[in-house]
């Protein structure tokens, strides 16, 4: 049964990621629009637009929620942006993000009125601060980790420097700068004021007029002033002593002398530490404490994007800042520029589900506009917008099914379908040669749980230690537990979120779904199992807290701070998976790095082609508009050198024996770091899989290698210091970094390492061949599944990107245009045929895929119904080849479409180079679905027309003909 949508819903056919910033702009964007049209590209897909951190190459980083970012372009930009999109019928699906904002930026607003007022700002509800924290000293004050030293080394450095601008004083710390409490500006204007009063008279009205201000400093409210009233004339008393301050300073030439001599003298002089005695009595009174970088590990008082000190948390959950913050994307739908929305980090709101609702229904109130329906015009007011959210699922998990939303960002699609390209047989072959290299024992699961426990030990203390409080309160409540100790249940608590099998659960009423209730039973009987030592009525009480089993007579309002502690416990387990598994275990466990990815399984070794049939048969039947993804601006290495990087499970013998050698040879280039040897052999595992995924396909000059070799020393220091061993980011471990840095420079070095070069590349020669072939397979059976098949800047040629920031760098949109327009020239001039055979020729440069793409996107984009609402009908093959072939059909009433794809081809390539073609399969054929009417199809790439013959009594379609010309094959069935 076809899905029913409201009238004004666009549902996108592709989309094309693009990574705006200062280099990447609203202009140059709106140049690219023809090409992505061309390209076959339904939808343009923006990271956020709003007004970022000055420098910004991603947009996370929000200001300002209420205007577009200026480092994008002028409005005029935007318009002609969007004026182009509509003109050709796309839509544009914007990225936003509801769960923080920057906050190490002078230029957000509210921000700064929270610093310079306390909980009396009317935006001190917008950001989740906790007040009244465990550290008592912090109570009314937000702790700042901005400081790259402790904080006394730094203020006697004189490097935070006291500066009065337009009437008001601020601090300054390098390129942050905070407000001064208006009252506290008295301890500033009263130094040598009886100087002032000499040099002026006591009658000079200019002193009358300062020591009036200063009494009207005096009297100011406090900032913890709640009474609204009080409130209101703190904020308009603070404001017009800053304007007579102001005018004074300038028309008073004495005292401006006087307050530029007083801030001197504040600001104290290095080398004589009391000196430095008056800024430190000024810095007290402040809304905020500077502090060390590292303490927000413990006493951060304000929730952060996982453990970015720069992004805080925003409480969009209140209906105000809900408001707030989306007013310009609403008006951005009602006008119809966007189109579509993609909510950014998902779980970490406080009740998603809630959140979802409101969007859709605020969505529904802004609809405008916009492009003609392509779906049932019956109405479906739960989802009356096209919105996807970025959740990370974890084996066998769905998306909440109270989520109006379409599905999510392409996560679980992506490791499914790289999982077909890794042979499933050698999963013991691969953990021999992984132990044996590098003398590890320790499970993805072990080192999943570690992750975990040290991150939680390291950058997320603070907000594990703030829940540990939380629940020792609601202990108190009863007398059965209340003898539980304050460490006692820290550390429990602990070991229940490492033990967490899932990012989150969803509990957000007094009721506890069936999912939720066997997700954490699941978790606290894994943590009691392995902590036999710990008091298990501890755990039972967790498990009860959790499961919201209230003992016996409690109030309402201990049952409403009841639910608010899962609430936040739900808010905590998803970073700490993040930051855990992604950016811990996830460089630590390297058996096979293309499983490696973000929401994927490691300990699966592969996917059979059963189970990938039947993900998608699945996603037919429902989120059939959720987005598929092969590489994303998150993603740990790009798509192409994941498949390159899987096809070495069908050569374990050679890989071990490959290993082997080239360590033997580059030992020499190792250096000794504190009784060791670095790099050490997991993380030189780790790097050889990254040199033959990431290898470029076409000759290097000396330039191009040096490249080369900067971006693998980036990624290796970045991937050493997320695994934790050896360094970190919280603490640097330089020597070890250095001496991997060299060591990757000695080794791709074609003096110093020219025999291990010679064999890498022997090496590297057919599995660069099956790495080619099984991108274009990944390319195409992505573009053709049921989902919207989404491409990240750049991904239409080879990508052999690793992860950010190299997935970030510039992408070369002109050499790009240029490819696809000689393509349409060069197709006209000798025929589909003979362009096929020629692109299959000069496969290294990349051509070809893009040639792929654009005509299988244009083709879904002419035939949307039958992508969008076809039935996914899995092809089994026949012969020799038929585990090397993955093949499916999607059908729509008469309209047929098929796609032949290899994978697993390794032992096919030998003896000629280049992809199996023809005659290399054999009698391999692809079986058509029964009652298949048609007898021949058009082959899209080739432009050639296969007839099906006959293959255990039902039609079938030969291989050697299929893909006779071209790696990969589209069929669509002739009348």
């Amino acid at each position: 049964m076809s899905e029913q949508h409201p009238p004004s819903l666009r549902l996108p056919s592709a989309t094309y990621r693009l990574q705006l910033n200062r280099d990447l702009g609203f202009a140059s964007a709106s140049r690219l629009v023809p090409y992505l049209d061309a390209l076959g590209i339904t939808d343009l897909y923006a990271s956020p637009l709003f007004k970022a951190r000055p420098g910004s190459g991603h947009g996370y980083d929000i200001v300002d929620h209420h205007q577009l970012n200026p480092e994008l372009g002028e409005a005029a930009d935007y318009d002609r942006l969007c004026a182009r999109l509509r003109e050709r019928g796309m839509g544009q699906i914007l990225d936003i993000v509801p769960n923080h904002m920057c906050v190490e930026s002078p230029e957000n607003a509210w921000w700064m009125d929270v610093l310079e007022n306390g909980p009396s700002s009317p935006y001190a509800e917008v950001f989740d601060i906790d007040w009244q924290p465990v550290k008592g000293e912090l109570a009314n004050k937000v702790l700042l980790p901005v400081l790259g030293d402790q904080y006394g080394a730094v203020l006697e450095n004189g490097e935070l420097a006291l500066v009065f601008q337009e009437g008001a004083f601020f601090l300054h710390y390098w390129q942050h700068r905070f407000p001064i409490i208006p009252k506290t500006y008295v301890q500033i204007l009263s130094l040598d004021l009886p100087g002032l009063t000499a040099a002026l008279g006591e009658d000079h009205p200019d002193l009358q007029e300062y020591e009036s201000i200063i009494t009207a400093l005096r009297n100011l409210p406090l900032y913890t002033e709640r009474d609204p009233e009080r409130v209101a004339e703190r904020y308009r008393e603070k404001e017009v002593v800053k304007r007579r301050l102001w005018r004074l300073w300038q028309e008073g030439p004495a005292v401006r002398s006087h307050i530029d001599a007083s801030v001197v003298r504040m600001n104290g002089s290095p080398g004589d530490p009391v000196s430095f005695d008056l800024l430190d009595a000024l810095l007290r009174e402040q809304v905020y404490r500077l502090s060390h970088w590292q303490v927000a590990m413990e006493e951060i008082n304000y929730r952060r994007f996982f453990d970015i000190n720069a992004l805080a948390a925003i409480r969009v959950e209140r209906p105000q800042v809900f408001a707030d913050t989306h007013r310009l994307v609403l008006s951005l739908m009602r006008e119809g520029r966007v189109t579509g929305l993609r909510v950014d980090h998902a779980d970490g709101l406080y009740d998603p589900a809630a959140y979802l609702q409101r969007l859709q229904e605020e969505c529904a109130l802004a609809a405008g506009p916009l492009p003609p329906p392509v779906d049932s015009p019956e109405p479906a007011a739960e989802r009356s917008c096209y919105v996807v959210g970025e959740k990370i699922l974890t084996k066998g998990e769905r998306l909440p099914a109270d989520w109006p939303i379409f599905g999510e960002t392409g996560y679980g699609f992506l490791n499914a379908l790289t999982g077909i390209f890794v042979d499933s047989r050698q999963a013991k072959a691969f953990d021999r040669i992984y132990r044996r290299f590098t003398g590890s024992e320790l499970s993805f699961a072990e080192s999943a749980v570690a992750g975990k426990k040290l991150v939680m030990q390291v950058s997320m203390a603070a907000e594990v230690n703030t829940l540990g409080h939380y629940l020792n309160v609601l202990s108190e409540i009863n007398r059965h537990t209340r003898d539980f100790t304050l460490p006692s249940q820290i550390k429990a608590l602990v070991e229940v979120i490492a033990h967490f099998p899932v990012y989150r659960t969803y509990i957000n009423s007094l009721a506890v779904s069936d999912r939720d209730r066997g997700y954490i039973e699941q978790a606290v009987a894994r943590a009691r199992r392995r902590n036999p030592a710990l008091n298990a009525s501890i755990f039972e009480f967790i498990r009860d807290v959790l499961l919201l089993r209230f003992p016996p007579g409690i109030s309402d309002e201990e049952r409403r701070r009841w639910l608010d502690f899962v609430m936040r416990f739900q808010q905590v387990t998803g970073p700490v998976m993040a930051k855990g598994v992604e950016d811990t275990a996830c460089y630590v466990a390297n058996r096979l790095t293309c499983l490696n990815e973000v929401g994927g399984d490691p300990e699966r070794f592969g996917l059979s082609l059963e189970a990938f049939h039947g993900q998608n048969i699945e996603r037919s039947r429902g989120e059939r508009h959720g987005m598929l993804a092969t590489t994303t601006h998150d993603s740990k290495r790009g798509e192409d050198v994941r498949v390159r990087i899987a096809a070495l499970t069908e050569i374990p013998e050679a890989w071990r024996e490959a290993v082997g050698r080239w360590s033997r040879l580059n030992r020499r280039h190792k250096r000794a770091v504190e009784g060791g040897l670095a790099p050490d052999r997991n993380e030189e595992y780790l790097l050889y899989q990254t040199l033959v995924g990431a290898w470029p396909l076409e000759p290097q000059d000396r330039q191009g290698q040096q490249v080369f070799t900067a971006r693998i020393q980036g990624y290796m220091e970045k991937a050493v210091r997320e695994a934790k061993v050896n360094s970190s980011w919280i603490s640097p471990h330089r020597g070890h970094e250095e001496a991997v840095a060299a060591f990757v420079a000695a080794i791709l070095d074609p003096v110093r390492a020219s025999r291990f070069l010679a064999g890498l590349q022997r090496f590297l020669a057919p599995v660069a061949e099956a790495g080619m072939a099984y991108g274009l397979s990944q390319a195409l059976v992505k573009i053709a599944s049921p989902g919207v098949p989404d491409l990240y800047q750049g991904t239409e040629l080879w990508y052999l990107r690793l992860v950010d920031p190299d997935n970030r760098q510039p992408v070369d949109f002109e050499l790009r245009m240029g490819m696809l327009a000689d393509l349409e020239q060069r197709e006209r001039e000798i025929g589909t045929t003979a362009l096929a055979e020629e692109l299959v020729a000069s496969r290294r440069d990349g051509r070809i895929k893009l040639f792929l793409v654009a005509r299988a996107l244009r083709f879904r984009r002419q035939e949307r119904a039958l992508f969008q609402e076809g039935a996914y009908l899995p092809l089994k093959a026949a012969g020799t080849g038929a585990e090397s072939v993955v093949a499916f059909a999607r059908a729509l009433g008469e309209s047929l479409a098929l796609v032949v794809a290899p994978r697993l081809v390794m032992g096919m390539l030998a003896p000629g180079p280049g992809p199996p073609l023809g005659s290399a399969w054999g009698d391999t054929a692809v079986l058509l679905p029964e009652g298949t009417a048609a007898a021949s199809f058009h082959n899209l790439f080739t432009g050639e027309i296969v007839a099906a013959g006959q293959r255990q009594g039902r039609a079938a379609l030969p291989l050697a003909e299929v893909l006779g010309r071209f790696p990969v094959a589209l069929l669509a069935s002739l009348p």
